[in-house]
This record gives C-alpha cells, structure tokens and sequence, in this order.
C-alpha cells in the first residue's frame, strides 16, 4: 500500500502532469517534423538532385528472393536515404529543442532581480 500512496502522490504533483503534457506534445511535435522533412525539405531537394526520392536510396546486399512455396525472402538493403531523412529530422529537433531552452532560459534569467545575476 505504501508504493500505491507514493505513485498517487507523484501522479498528483505538477510535475508529473506537467511531464504527461510534455510527451504528448512531443509526440505530435515528432509528426509534425517528420511531415516537414518527408513532405516539404526533402521533394525539392530531391528535385535539384535531378529527381531523387530519398525513400529509394539504398545498397542493395542481397536481392529479393523466392523460396519454395512461392514466398519471397526480401532484400537486404542498406536504405541510407531513409537514414538521410532521419538525420535531418534529428537537426530540426535538436534546433527547436536549442531555440526552446534558450527562450525559457532568458525569460528565467530576466525574472532574477540584478544582484542574483552577478
């Protein structure tokens, strides 16, 4: 009963609902960055490549191949153009999340009377 009254207590701080709103948001922020990068950055980039979709680039290791019932053993592929894309959703995250901690960080510090600054 003792751990039920600590999880209540923790469940019930500011912190924890503010963490719950956090991840949500996070969360709907991900799709919203991954729409960006696969919807709008990369099409034209892909464009100005002479028309490379990124999704398609990859090494193909070992080729798609059938078994004996007719079933088909995929293909081994290194798929870096995926890897492209995630790295550059990585990049807008990490920015926004930099942008993010620096607005607060001011806002913070511009709350502190003159001599805590020092």
């Amino acid at each position: 009963m003792k751990i039920w009254n600590e999880f209540k207590q923790f469940a019930i701080k500011g912190n924890a609902i503010d963490m719950a709103v956090a991840i949500i948001i996070g969360t709907s922020f991900n799709k919203v960055v991954n729409s960006l990068v696969n919807d709008v950055i990369m099409p034209p980039i892909g464009f100005v490549l002479g028309g490379v979709d990124f999704k398609n680039l990859q090494i193909i290791l070992k080729p798609e191949t059938l078994t004996g019932a007719n079933a088909k053993l995929p293909a081994v592929a290194l798929r870096y153009g995926m890897f492209i894309n995630t790295i550059i959703d990585f990049l807008i995250v990490a920015f926004t999340m930099f942008i993010v901690v620096k607005v607060m960080s001011n806002i913070i510090n511009a709350r502190k009377p003159a001599e805590e600054k020092k």
